[in-house]
């Protein structure tokens, strides 16, 4: 299938689910030792680096899980411009690129694979398999996620139906992507660990131009020393407190320009579990 191409729902509910060809083994199919020489690692990894293999070194004695294969065939049916990445191999890995890794680097000659060539039906399915695998993974950060997620839309044509794919939501899906939006530099952060997801997606929102500077103001403030406590009011004055309206939060929500998203992630934050629950009820008496 060329990338783009859409496919219909009918099509795609039959490789979900209980029919996933990624969520359960083929029917019969048993796991089958494959020397290395004859196993490629997927050219279409969504991974941008196969991260520190040394919680892996276990695999030269136990492979705990078999690794997911299609033959060479039916994958260069797909993507016949990859047949000098793949050499001579017989097999490409699509689930299982760290176990492969990890078996060559640590001296392990073979790997237990089970093949299924139904992940290669198509590119959309075969991305798919690809990305199931990794999101979510601790050493996957969220920058590899955004571009395997921007990969996978390019493939299913829709974001719908890339959600579909993944099992997740449209709005987990516009995080993700929100973050492609961010500027090298805070990229480069957020993937370090230094910057949190969290302030990363707001970050997204403010102009690319702008966003080092805001959050280099942002951390300014964090680092700055509180304030001394003020003098203790006498005992019989009641502490005088500046009321909150609605149109005041109004307002500063705009200004930040934020999103529901934002506004969601913050108001948890804010509130403990009774205040949620009000907040709830508030919502349901006025929709």
């Amino acid at each position: 299938m060329a990338r783009g191409t859409r496919t219909n729902l009918a099509t795609l509910a039959g490789v979900v689910g209980d029919n996933s060809p990624v969520d359960r083994p083929a029917v019969g199919g048993a796991p089958t030792n494959v020397p290395l020489s004859e196993l490629a690692p997927n050219p279409r990894n969504p991974r941008d680096d196969l991260g520190d293999l040394s919680d892996l070194v276990s695999i030269t004695g136990t492979q705990l899980q078999p690794a997911l294969v299609v033959t060479r065939d039916a994958y260069l049916r797909l993507y016949p411009e990859d047949e000098t990445k793949i050499g001579l191999a017989r097999w490409v890995v699509i689930n299982g690129c760290r176990r492969l890794a990890a078996a060559e680097n640590f001296g392990r000659p073979n790997l237990d694979t089970v093949v299924k060539d139904e992940v290669a039906k198509d590119r959309m399915t075969l991305l798919a398999a690809a990305v199931i695998e990794n999101v979510g993974r601790r050493d996957f950060d969220v920058i590899e996620e955004a571009k395997a997620v921007e990969l996978l839309i390019g493939e299913c044509g829709t974001v719908e139906m890339a959600a579909m794919k993944l099992a997740k939501s449209k709005g987990w899906i516009s995080q993700r992507r929100a973050l492609l939006n961010l500027a090298p530099e805070l990229q480069a952060a957020l993937r370090n660990g230094e910057l949190a997801v969290r302030t990363a997606r707001s970050l997204a929102q403010v102009p690319p131009e702008a966003q080092v500077q805001v959050w280099a103001a942002e951390q300014e403030r964090g680092h700055k020393k509180p304030e001394p406590d003020p003098a203790p009011e006498p005992e019989n004055r009641e502490p005088t407190r500046t009321p909150v309206t609605a149109a005041k939060v109004t307002r500063s929500f705009r200004r930040m320009e934020a999103d529901p998203v934002t506004i969601a992630d913050a108001l948890v934050d804010y509130l403990d579990a009774d205040g949620l629950q009000t907040l709830i009820q508030a919502l349901t008496d006025r929709h």
